[in-house]
């Protein structure tokens, strides 16, 4: 691979971008300073670096990012905050989007994904991905209202899937879905009488958001997604 496409690759910057920055005198091969955007190196076995820091090719990235409330699921938007500007400077972001999208006002796993074939799959309706939700409710819950969200619901002309709904406590629960419907969990809830006052996405497939802080970010592998 040609090294200004690798340093691309990497996320630091368009082609004409990494040929100014290779007259730096910044991006080393295998110890050595390298200026010229013709090398060609081995991706997979040249060691490459820039400000002291090694740079790993990957064809595609995946991360995934604990979503503060307040930020839209959109890679850009011309009046609000994207979930984009919350990823630290050490995220690739080169073709990065988001799977799926979460609500302004929702909290969670959000994964973000270089790989649109990926993206695409995860989201096909027939691959049913399950997704949990902890949700806190404007009052308590019944064992039939849970019964109810288990069976499917009518969110307006749609009947939901089958899903897996557990009390926490009086007026908190976990909603595990299969489908990604406009304002789906919040729907099933007034379906059932209720009303979300607070909601965050714990899981997404194989994916857990576990002790991740919120706002923050980590990159997982192909492996810990399908």
């Amino acid at each position: 691979m040609r090294l200004d496409k690798f340093l691309t690759e990497c996320g630091l910057g368009s082609r004409r971008e990494v040929k100014e920055l290779l007259n730096t005198g910044e991006i080393t091969v295998n110890g050595s300073v390298a200026d010229n955007p013709q090398m060609n190196i081995k991706e997979n076995d040249d060691e490459v670096f820039y400000q002291e820091r090694k740079l790993e090719y990957k064809k595609f990235r995946y991360y995934i990012l604990n979503k503060k409330a307040g930020y839209i699921t959109a890679v850009e938007d011309a009046r609000d905050q994207t979930v984009m500007d919350l990823l630290p400077d050490w995220v690739i972001k080169k073709d990065l989007a988001p799977v799926g999208r979460l609500d302004k006002d929702t909290e969670g796993l959000l994964l973000l994904t270089s790989d649109g074939a990926l993206n695409h799959k995860l989201l096909s309706p027939k691959n049913h991905v399950e997704k949990t939700y902890y949700a806190e409710l404007e009052k308590e819950i019944s064992e039939a209202d849970l019964e109810r969200l288990r069976n499917g619901v009518d969110i307006g002309g749609y009947i939901t899937m089958p899903g897996k709904a557990v009390k926490i406590d009086s007026c908190k629960i976990h909603l595990t879905i299969k489908e990604g419907k406009f304002h789906q969990v919040k729907k099933m809830l007034e379906a059932v009488g209720n009303k979300v006052t607070f909601l965050r996405r714990v899981s997404f497939g194989k994916l857990k958001l576990e002790d991740l802080e919120l706002g923050a970010v980590k990159e997982v592998n192909i492996e810990d997604i399908i």
